[in-house]
């Protein structure tokens, strides 16, 4: 295992704003920003919770007889690939993306090669590859930190801590009742009652490996991140050893600032307005749900007054 390898992973509950984040991360001349949801789960992924949150979010288990391009090919990845493989399908297609997956898998291998096989190894080879394969990504010559976004990837954050010494977790949270409401405007949303149960697990888990692992367990709420990105990623930055950049004051992709977030997740307009006017979309019976469901890390992350 190479244990010098960065990696910042991202973690949060479905529209509690890990891809906003995440693009508000995307311009820093320091960072390696993965351009979709890095999703680096296989279908290998067996435990108690697996009926609760899509494989693809989780962080991968591979296997034992596995060859490297088998490895690759577990990877689920379905945002990057679909853009590399059918562009045209791909609600990213409006942005310009030079990298065939075939090369990229292709230089997996050979960076499996070079650091052997093993579950950090093929991550790190996976987010190596990535932008070795990216043709047109806007280089700095300053990257030291890779970083990656998966939703509800923070409840695995043991694995990750452990498998990566070098690694950290970022968990963002936002108040259930934006992020139901964002989610109510998904194609086939959840139920009240399944989201609540996700969004409460979530928090449960980041609360949990903070205790366990307090220097590189970070959570952070999106609504401080849009009252005052500079200042809360500027934070963050610092316990990462990285610099303060000006470009954690907008959202972009490959360095190109975005005026609204869309499609990389359903928060269109990052601002703490956009956020309050969102809650406010639900009746009063939801909200009385919600709360009721979601009560003690209300509380906790001081959401009380918030609606």
């Amino acid at each position: 295992m190479n244990s010098a390898f960065r990696l910042l992973m991202i973690g949060a509950m479905y529209e509690n704003g890990g891809n906003t984040t995440h693009r508000f991360l995307d311009g820093h001349p320091q960072m390696y920003v993965y351009p979709f949801e890095s999703q680096i789960g296989t279908s290998l992924v067996h435990d108690y919770i697996s009926s609760m949150f899509p494989l693809k979010y989780r962080w991968p288990t591979f296997a034992l007889h596995a060859s490297p391009y088998q490895d690759y090919k577990a990877i689920i990845d379905e945002e990057g690939k679909i853009r590399s493989r059918t562009p045209n399908v791909s609600k990213f297609r409006h942005e310009p993306f030079e990298m065939i997956d075939d090369e990229r898998c292709t230089i997996y291998e050979r960076i499996i090669g070079e650091i052997g096989r093993s579950r950090p190894n093929n991550v790190e080879a996976f987010f190596r590859a990535t932008f070795e394969a990216w043709k047109d990504y806007n280089r700095t010559g300053k990257e030291v930190v890779y970083v990656g976004y998966s939703p509800i990837i923070g409840v695995d954050s043991d694995k990750i801590l452990t498998d990566m010494p070098e690694a950290h977790v970022l968990h963002i949270v936002r108040n259930p009742w934006s992020a139901y409401a964002d989610t109510k405007k998904r194609a086939v949303p959840l139920s009240l009652e399944h989201y609540t149960l996700g969004w409460a697990m979530n928090q449960y888990y980041a609360l949990l490996f903070q205790e366990k692992f307090p220097d590189r367990m970070h959570v952070i709420r999106i609504e401080d991140v849009l009252a005052d990105p500079q200042k809360t990623l500027g934070a963050l930055c610092g316990k990462l050893g990285l610099e303060a950049a000006d470009s954690l004051a907008y959202p972009s992709w490959n360095a190109k600032r975005l005026e609204e977030v869309y499609p990389w997740g359903m928060i269109r307009k990052a601002t703490p307005d956009a956020n309050k006017a969102t809650a406010e979309e639900l009746t009063v019976a939801e909200r009385d749900e919600i709360r009721a469901r979601t009560t003690t890390y209300i509380e906790h992350f001081g959401y009380s007054g918030f609606l």
